[in-house]
């Protein structure tokens, strides 16, 4: 088995904000019984992707983090009162 862990830099747009969103977060990959690979970011649960080749693994690895990252902001701004402040943190 071939095992790669290294930090996954992507960008993402916040609609509302106008802006970029940056994060930094690992790619575990994998390499595949049936042939691809197979990569999973332990930072954000239920994130995984595959590919044919170690950088198609990672690109569908990215759309994973990015959809369950703007779902969890989608659903948490559901309901928020119209007074609650929403700022961008860097860590």
């Amino acid at each position: 088995m071939y095992y790669i862990a290294m930090p996954y830099y992507f960008l993402a747009l916040d609609e509302q904000k106008g802006h970029t969103m940056k994060g930094e977060f690992t790619a575990v990959i994998e390499s595949a019984p049936e042939g691809g690979y197979w990569a999973v970011c332990p930072e954000i649960p239920g994130a995984n992707g595959q590919g044919e080749t170690i950088e198609q693994a990672k690109e569908s690895l990215k759309q994973a983090i990015i959809l369950i990252l703007e779902d969890r902001l989608e659903d948490i701004r559901r309901g928020l009162p119209d007074d609650a402040i929403q700022e961008t943190i860097a860590i």
